[in-house]
Parts: structure tokens; sequence; C-alpha cells
């Protein structure tokens, strides 16, 4: 390994991935220019991941499996798990993946040019689905950053963020203190975002796609695309999930003031809401007809 190169590590979440791990990460450990290390945190699972990745890591000295038995839940307690009880202090930079994906070759050295370059704190990036029929879609989130839009969504897939450790050190302390609201957090990538940008951190959006976003039955969100999706989303409002996690969002960062479970006030924001002009639409709709 080169001292040279930008000092990496990798905060991989599994659950009953033994059908994909191998393929993921494997193209980790391909990264280009970057020096690896890969800290992997398997949630509880009927299958035999965390037997899988010991296994794997004792061929390779740039893995570490964090201690197993814990139930978690979802992708998002076990991120917050990792982000807590990893000590990555002495790393340039910090990256999220997925137990499922591939990612392209140059997808870390890509981000830590442009965060030294441009002196972001976060970079995500486009991605590019695909299904086991062999279709593909590019999944476009590079579009202009709103005044709220952290409040209504997240920058993307969190498999695509890459961090300077020094706020995501910052993220760390705010876990820590905000424990007990921070359980009823559904969307890591969400979250973090948020934090992010109500600190006014810098967060560049890479309209490039630098990873191979699978999908299929045990994807846990996916792609928001089709009927299918339309009709998840439709339900979630309804249900009144969005409207509580983007009250619960908007008080953990700091805007409570806004009182966004109020429909009045989101539609006094809805032009500086989502970042699609589709989606800033569709919300000006729901709010309009009682449906947040």
């Amino acid at each position: 390994m080169s001292d040279s190169l930008p000092n990496v590590g990798v905060l991989l979440a599994a659950y009953n991935g033994v059908d994909f791990l191998d393929e993921q990460l494997e193209s980790i450990l391909k990264q280009k220019n970057v020096n690896i290390t890969i800290f992997i945190s398997v949630d509880l699972s009927s299958d035999n991941s965390y037997e899988w990745c010991c296994n794997y890591a004792e061929h390779y000295a740039q893995i570490r499996v964090l201690p197993y038995g814990e139930r978690f839940g979802g992708a998002a307690p076990n991120f917050f798990r990792l982000i807590k009880d990893v000590d990555f202090s002495s790393f340039d930079y910090i990256a999220l993946a997925d137990q499922d994906d591939i990612w392209l070759e140059e997808k870390l050295i890509t981000a830590c040019t442009y965060i030294k370059k441009d002196d972001l704190a976060a970079y995500s990036s486009n991605v590019l689905a695909f299904w086991p029929d062999g279709r593909e879609q590019l999944i476009n989130k590079a579009q202009l950053q709103r005044q709220y839009d952290f409040l209504f969504e997240a920058a993307g897939p969190g498999c695509s963020y890459v961090f300077s450790s020094k706020q995501l050190l910052e993220f760390k302390e705010f876990l820590i203190q905000h424990a007990d609201k921070i359980k009823q957090v559904a969307l890591h990538d969400w979250l973090i975002y948020a934090f992010y940008r109500s600190k006014g951190f810098r967060w560049f959006i890479d309209p490039e796609y630098q990873l191979l976003y699978r999908q299929h039955d045990a994807n846990q969100v996916g792609v928001n695309t089709g009927w299918s999706a339309i009709a998840k989303r439709l339900n979630l409002l309804r249900n009144g999930w969005y409207k509580k996690q983007v009250m619960l969002t908007s008080e953990l960062v700091g805007y409570g003031h806004l009182q966004l479970g109020s429909r009045w006030a989101v539609l006094k924001v809805i032009h500086h809401s989502r970042r699609r002009w589709q989606d800033r639409i569709a919300l000006f709709i729901f709010v309009l007809f009682w449906l947040y």
C-alpha cells in the first residue's frame, strides 16, 4: 500500500447477502489509486452472511468484520452502528456501501479528487440501476440543490456517498447526542444529507454514475420509478410516514421552526423543496389534496 494514495474507509452494511457480497466486495477491492479498508457490519441474518464475511476476511487484510449478534432491523440502524463503532479518525475519506451493488473501478478516486479539488465535505453520484432481466436505467439525482431539499429527500442512494472524514466525525457526535430520536429515522442517507446541508457543508452530486445499482426483490428501498413505486409512495403519504420523517428530520437538524407538519408551511416552501420540478409539483398536489 502506498502512503501517497488517499486512505479510504468503506462502511458496508450487510443482511442476508451471501448471493451478492462476493461481487460487491470484489468491485470494492479493485478500486484504483486508493488505499482501502472495509468495515462490515452484518445484521442478524437467517443465512450465513456473517460466517461468509469472516471467511472472506481471512484472505484480505483490508477487511474487518464487526462483532455479530445484534438485530438492527434495517439499513439505517446498521449504518448508524458502523459510523458510531468504527474509529475512522485516521482515514482521509469514508464511503458507504450496500452489499449488492457493483462499483466502477474509479468510483472512489473520482469522489476523492472532487472532494480535495473543490474543498467539499461530501460527494454523491448518479447510479445506473440494473435488473436480472438485463434492463438498465440511469437514476438521475444531480438536479440543482434547493434551499430546503434536504428536509424532503436524500441526495440519492447512500451507496454513492463519500465523505471527508472531518465532517463525518461531527455526524458521529450528532448520532451519539440524539441516540433516542435517531431510532425513529427510517433512511440514513436522507438524515446524513440533511445534517450536512443544515451545517452549510459543501456537497456535490455528480451527474456521472459511478456504480451499478442492483435491483431485486430484497431491496429495502430500490428505484422509485414505475407504477408500483408510485403506488408505494402514495401509500407512504396516506399513512403519514413521509410527513413524520420530514418533521423528524427537520427537528433533528435544527429546522423545526419551519413547522413542516403543517400543510400550509409546506406550501410556503414548496418552491425550495425537492430538486426535481416534477417532484415539487407532485408534492404540491399531495399537500393541496390533504394527502400529506
